[in-house]
C-alpha cells in the first residue's frame, strides 16, 4: 500500500474509533473485489456488446416481453453464486459485532455482506437469493434459478421472478424508510464503492447530520459529498487495514 494509502488508512482508523453509530452506504465497487463486475467501470457490464443495453434488458418491460432473453442475460451476468466476500464484506461484519456498525445499505443484489456475517442489511435492489412464482408465491433460492433451463418456472406452472429491483419498477419502501433512518442516526457515514448516480439512493446522503463522512471509491464519485474524507482505492484493500476494538 502506498504511503498515501497508509496515511488516509491512519485517518479512517481515527474515525472510526471516534465512532459509535457507524452506518456503510455500498454499491458495485464494494463486490468487484469478488470478481463481480460492475455495471459503469471501464470493464463493466456497461463497456460490453449486447444486442440490447444492459438498462434495456434489466427493465420490468422487457421481462416481461422477452422473458427469456432477460434470462439469458441475468443468469450469465448478474447471478455469481461462486463469489466469495472479501476483505470489505469481512470488515463490515467485524465492524457489527463489535457494536460500532449499526447498518449495510447496498445497492448491490448478491448477498455477500449476508454471506459474510451481516445482520442488519438493507438490500435497495433486492437479493439474486430470493425468487418467488409470479402465480403461487412459491419461494425458490438462486441455484434453483441459475440451474434451469430458459425460464424458470415453478411446480405450478407459473413464472418464478427474482426478488430484484428492475428498471421502471419502485423500491421498497419500508427498505427506504428503514434506510433513510439509520443514515440520519449515524454519527459516521462511509460511502463505498458507488459512483453515487443512481436515484433515489443517491438521495439518501442528504439525511445524514453526523460527525463523519467519508468515501473510499476507486473512480470519482458523481456527487460532491463534502466528504471530510476520500480515499480513491480499493475499498477491500483499505477496510482490510482497519482494526477493530
Amino acid at each position: 500500500m502506498s504511503e498515501k494509502y497508509e496515511t488516509e488508512t491512519a485517518e479512517l482508523q481515527r474515525i472510526i474509533d471516534d465512532s459509535e453509530r457507524i452506518v456503510f452506504f455500498g454499491g458495485a465497487g464494494v463486490s468487484t473485489e469478488s470478481n463481480i463486475p460492475d455495471f459503469r467501470s471501464a470493464d463493466g457490464l456497461y463497456q460490453q456488446k449486447y444486442k440490447y443495453s444492459p438498462e434495456q434488458i434489466v427493465s420490468h418491460s422487457f421481462f416481461v416481453q422477452n422473458t427469456k432473453g432477460f434470462y439469458d442475460f441475468y443468469k450469465d451476468k448478474m447471478m455469481f453464486l461462486d463469489a466469495k466476500p472479501n476483505a470489505a464484506h469481512k470488515k463490515l461484519a467485524e465492524l457489527e459485532r463489535a457494536g460500532r456498525l449499526k447498518a449495510v445499505i447496498t445497492q448491490n443484489i448478491d448477498g455477500l455482506h449476508q454471506a459474510a456475517g451481516s445482520e442488519t442489511v438493507y438490500e435497495l435492489h433486492g437479493s439474486i437469493h430470493r425468487n418467488y412464482c409470479q402465480r403461487c408465491g412459491k419461494f425458490y433460492d438462486a441455484k434453483y434459478m441459475k440451474e434451469s433451463e430458459g425460464i424458470p418456472k415453478c411446480g405450478c406452472g407459473g413464472t418464478i421472478k427474482p426478488d430484484v429491483v428492475l428498471y421502471e419498477e419502485g423500491l421498497d419502501s419500508g427498505i427506504i424508510q428503514s434506510s433513510i433512518r439509520a443514515i440520519s442516526e449515524a454519527d459516521t457515514l462511509i460511502i463505498g464503492g458507488t459512483s453515487l448516480v443512481v436515484y433515489p439512493a443517491a438521495g439518501f446522503i442528504d439525511y445524514f447530520r453526523g460527525k463523519h463522512l467519508v468515501v473510499i471509491n476507486k473512480s470519482a464519485t458523481a456527487r460532491e459529498v463534502g466528504a471530510e474524507l476520500a480515499i480513491a482505492a480499493p475499498i477491500g484493500q483499505i477496510l482490510g487495514k482497519i482494526h477493530v476494538s
